[in-house]
């Protein structure tokens, strides 16, 4: 019985295993992601999309057909009982290069941030701050986040019912001073298949104490509202994802992104209602 269970959780991993790499690669491919001779820094917070981007990049770097480097870095942001062996033990078991950047940026969100408030904000600018300016100092080329399919559209919604604005998270990005392009290889990936493939792998996980059990905040409301529609009415959030990438700016009402108040009737148009008319 055991061999059996055994035998079909290895045909599951090796099917999301094909699935994440050919939809990561897909991803890459569309986005010009990674080029020949790139120097990658994967950023690697132990959680089970980050694990899960570090090893089918890994996987897709064997057979790729172009050559790349691989830096994973985690930033140890000295939170109280962060188990600082688990990643350095992980990542030199898997044979990538690696390395731990420590700032202690939990003391500074702690202090700045209100008991009872939202640290998610302060606390990835400060994140995104550290790893920008670590990136800079290794020469890396490309900074790969572990963003998927789910957080892009979640981060639509939030734009949208507190923003304002018809925003998300892009696949590939490049920072305010030019100097870092940032990518998400995760960008086609559903988190359902993430979060199996990282069950299956056994990835040593690691919670975030500092705001990852934080309740009621806005995006876990906006992932519970698309968890209910998925359900509720199957293949509604993938039409949602190819919605995204099928924009048509003369549909909206944005006057910077397309010219309405130049819009007229074509002259040839004009001339064919003044035949009809006659």
């Amino acid at each position: 019985m055991t061999s059996e269970i055994d035998r079909k959780e290895k045909l599951e991993l090796n099917k999301l295993q094909k699935r994440l790499r050919r939809l990561t690669g897909q991803a890459i491919a569309d986005f010009n992601m990674i080029e020949e001779g790139d120097k990658v820094m994967v950023c690697l917070s132990g959680g089970k999309d980050s694990y899960t981007m570090l090893d089918i990049l890994m996987n897709l770097q064997r057979s790729a057909p172009i050559s790349f480097e691989i830096i994973a870095v985690n930033l140890d942001q000295k939170q109280p009982g962060f188990p600082e062996h688990i990643l350095p033990e992980y990542l030199s078991q898997v044979g990538v290069n690696y390395h731990i950047l420590e700032k202690d940026t939990y003391s500074i969100v702690k202090e700045v941030v209100p008991e009872g408030k939202t640290t998610c904000g302060l606390c990835s600018r400060l994140r995104r701050g550290s790893l920008y300016g670590f990136a800079e100092e290794i020469g890396a080329t490309k900074i790969a986040l572990g963003h998927h399919r789910d957080d892009i559209l979640e981060t639509l919604f939030l734009n949208m019912f507190f923003g304002g604005k018809l925003k998300s998270m892009p696949p590939k990005l490049l920072s305010d001073d030019g100097k870092h392009v940032v990518i998400r290889p995760l960008a086609y990936c559903k988190e359902a298949d993430i979060e199996e493939y990282s069950l299956l792998k056994a990835f040593p996980i690691i919670p975030c104490n500092l705001c990852g059990s934080q309740e009621n905040l806005q995006r876990q409301v906006v992932k519970e509202m698309l968890q209910s529609w998925d359900k509720q009415y199957p293949g509604r959030v993938d039409t949602m994802f190819s919605a995204v990438q099928n924009v048509v700016p003369s549909h909206l009402a944005d006057t910077e992104l397309f010219d309405f108040k130049g819009l007229k009737q074509s002259e040839d148009a004009f001339k064919r209602l003044n035949i009809i008319e006659l």
